[in-house]
């Protein structure tokens, strides 16, 4: 389905559903580097049990028009104006690594916009590694593979998927692979400079959760208690066995959760 938001098209899919922007919205950002494909597992229970899902490209990734957003509040500034394209009131925000940080300053300074908020992988601030920014300024592979090999959890580098034949790495330095020169980069600098989370967090008002993996080595869960402190009523849960990537790692686990809260 296709948005215009700033003059620029934006894709976005449905699951599998058609869109009604009557029903509750549910809204899901994807991580630095990635697309809206992360979500597949998860937006057509949500498509088909009475919400309205729109599972997006931020600018510059999948099939979304460029250029990249250099910062994670102008990514937010731009999620608010997402959901107003979308002709909604507000909406649910479900965000993974990037998306997590933008879907939490969103909540924060776009209130009336978002319903409920679920963060996964999220921790209080996401450095990135010097060596990581620099392969990605070069558009070399290295950055792809260190991003896919740390982020998925050692349960699952060597097969173990819930759903046969999916081999989780390969995947994922495809959705990578297909980035155009310059946006994981531009995705990472705007991961490592933002600082404002612990602030954003006790601004929030809305119902969260925090969805984290107990063998997270992007984001460690202990990472991610200090934001779980600030937010007014916030759930935390842990999903065992599972790395940075809990979405496709254990859908069905992220699913409950997501379930429970959005």
């Amino acid at each position: 389905m296709k948005f215009t938001v700033d003059g620029r098209e934006v894709f976005a899919t449905t699951g599998g559903t058609d869109f009604d922007p009557a029903k509750p919205a549910v809204v899901f950002l994807h991580g630095a580097g990635f697309d809206r494909t992360a979500w597949r597992l998860q937006t057509r229970w949500f498509a088909h049990h009475g919400r309205s899902v729109l599972a997006l490209d931020f600018p510059a990734h999948g099939r979304s028009e460029g250029p990249a957003l250099t910062s994670v509040p102008a990514m937010a500034d731009w999620t608010a104006k997402f959901i107003a394209a979308a002709g909604l009131k507000n909406a649910a925000l479900v965000g993974h690594s990037m998306g997590a940080l933008v879907a939490l300053d969103c909540a924060a300074r776009h209130g009336d916009k978002v319903r409920a908020l679920a963060l996964c992988g999220v921790a209080v601030e996401m450095p990135v590694h010097p060596e990581m920014l620099e392969s990605a300024k070069a558009n070399t592979l290295k950055v792809q593979e260190l991003m896919t090999f740390w982020g998925m959890g050692n349960a699952l580098h060597k097969g173990g998927m819930v759903s046969p034949g999916l081999w989780l790495r390969r995947e994922s330095l495809a959705v990578l692979q297909g980035n155009q020169p310059g946006v994981i980069h531009t995705d990472l600098v705007a991961c490592n400079a933002y600082k404002d989370a612990p602030v954003r967090a006790a601004e929030i008002k809305c119902p969260t959760v925090l969805i984290l993996g107990d063998g997270d080595l992007m984001t460690p869960a202990p990472k991610a208690k200090p934001l779980a402190a600030a937010i007014a009523g916030a759930k935390t849960v842990v999903i065992p066995n599972c790395g940075h990537f809990m979405m496709v790692e254990r859908p069905d686990e992220t699913l409950e959760a997501l379930k429970a809260n959005v």
